[in-house]
């Protein structure tokens, strides 16, 4: 059964590239958000075994998204990564205070991601293990 993953982003051609590239896997099933508002209902709804959440949106940045997300019974227990430019260590330490799983820097290497978000996985114990 393929890995759900669900990538949220404000911008279009970063989310699409990121799409195709994480599509390349085999293994994963891949949707995405252009809002953090759109990946709530999206996340309840489909429920996915990731999230890869932007920090930097405009209306709900990515901290706020995943504070509603934590805060919601059905998407709890999903394990969020940001995904941004600001990865110094003082602010990936707050990243992961905030309950996020992991970092990914921006701009990602396409060919890199889904093998990133692979290992991510195996070490939550996740479907792609």
């Amino acid at each position: 059964m393929p890995a759900k993953i669900l990538y949220v982003d404000d911008e279009d051609d970063i989310r699409e590239i990121a799409q195709m590239s994480l599509e390349l896997e085999p293994d994963f099933e891949v949707r995405s958000s252009t809002s953090g508002a759109e990946a709530l209902v999206e996340a309840a709804a489909w429920r996915p075994d990731l999230i890869l959440l932007d920090v930097m949106m405009p209306d709900m940045d990515g901290p706020e998204t995943l504070k509603r997300l934590a805060a919601s019974p059905p998407t709890a227990p999903i394990p969020v990564v940001f995904i941004t430019a600001r990865t110094q260590t003082h602010e990936v330490e707050r990243y992961l205070s905030m309950g996020a799983v992991g970092v990914i820097a921006k701009p990602f290497d396409p060919l890199a991601l889904a093998g990133d978000v692979k290992k991510l996985l195996a070490s939550r114990g996740g479907p792609a293990a």
